[in-house]
């Protein structure tokens, strides 16, 4: 049975997705063009965006979400009545029906319009969540799709001649990397801010949740203009403490070749530089949850081999789990 009590041990987390001729997050300020660090070819996503995802699919699975998606401007006040269902505006003694309620900030923190109870603590509350995400960024060097005008006409009741021209920004290409890290000290915090009653804070139920979330989100949340990205690995790093991080893998991954790339199968994914750094964790991993897509090929020691048969060798088969989707 998968707890509902706070989470005790840190954790870590890294996953991959890839994009094909699609627009895997596009800048409002710059056209909706594809994020890209043009210096290096690198392609960017948001972590707003990856947690669009995680919120839209929790959502749509009956959980009951703070920053949501809804049509028109939700006023935060308005929204904390509406998940109480009270009329009033919410104060501290409403904080753990609230947290209990909240599943996204459970995760992922929120600034609440909740008065302090001492006085100069403020209008709002401010809660860090445990699980953050940095920006994704791409593996490969990515190339943008040539642009065309797309050009659509209707008439109106008078039938006058009305068209409007929108412009579509894609990337051929781009496997997508995001590092993130689940702190048991702020999921402390948050229980604390909940009172310590039990379902405040992160626990292993949310864990379990953001891990099928993480699997099955992108694609069942697909547009016409994200159409086209799948999850291709996930791992998530399990330690036996409150204090241990092992850092960002990404930049020891490398993708062979990293140039031209138009789908899954003109790559592997080499995974020797990441091994050193695994083995000096070695026993302060209690487990490591592992998923791979099985389109992804990955090496290491110059064979093909999979994430989860290098995981085996270096924490032993009994550390490493298997997830399904």
């Amino acid at each position: 049975m998968v707890q509902m009590s706070t989470i005790k041990n840190n954790g870590e987390i890294l996953y991959l997705y890839d994009a094909r001729m699609c627009n895997p997050n596009g800048d409002p300020d710059d056209e909706n063009r594809p994020r890209m660090d043009m210096a290096t070819e690198t392609n960017l996503v948001t972590d707003v965006r990856l947690k669009r995802y995680i919120r839209d699919y929790l959502g749509e699975k009956g959980y009951t979400i703070f920053v949501t998606k809804a049509e028109g401007v939700v006023i935060a006040g308005d929204r904390l009545k509406q998940v109480l269902g009270k009329d009033k505006q919410p104060g501290p003694d409403d904080l753990p029906e609230l947290l209990k309620k909240l599943i996204d900030v459970r995760m992922f923190g929120a600034t609440m319009p909740i008065k302090g109870e001492r006085r100069g603590e403020g209008e709002s509350l401010s809660l860090i969540g445990p699980i953050q995400f940095n920006w994704g960024y791409s593996l490969n060097r990515v190339e943008l799709v040539d642009t065309n005008a797309i050009t659509s006409q209707f008439a109106s009741e008078a039938q006058a001649k009305q068209g409007t021209i929108g412009r579509d920004f894609r990337v051929y290409y781009s496997l997508l990397a995001f590092h993130g890290i689940v702190s048991a000290a702020r999921a402390r915090l948050i229980a604390k801010a909940g009172k310590d009653e039990e379902g405040t804070a992160l626990s292993a139920a949310d864990l379990a949740l953001l891990d099928e979330a993480m699997l099955k989100a992108i694609p069942l949340f697909a547009t016409r203009s994200k159409i086209g990205q799948y999850p291709r690995l996930y791992l998530r790093f399990i330690y036996k403490d409150a204090e241990t991080f092992i850092g960002d893998l990404r930049d020891e991954l490398a993708v062979e070749p990293e140039r031209g790339l138009r789908s899954i199968s003109d790559y592997k994914l080499v995974l020797d530089k990441m091994i050193p750094r695994l083995k000096r964790a070695g026993e302060k991993v209690e487990k490591v949850l592992v998923w791979q897509s099985p389109q992804l090929v990955t090496t290491a020691s110059g064979g093909d081999c999979s994430v989860k048969e290098v995981l085996e060798e270096i924490f032993g088969r009994d550390r490493v789990e298997e997830l399904a989707v």
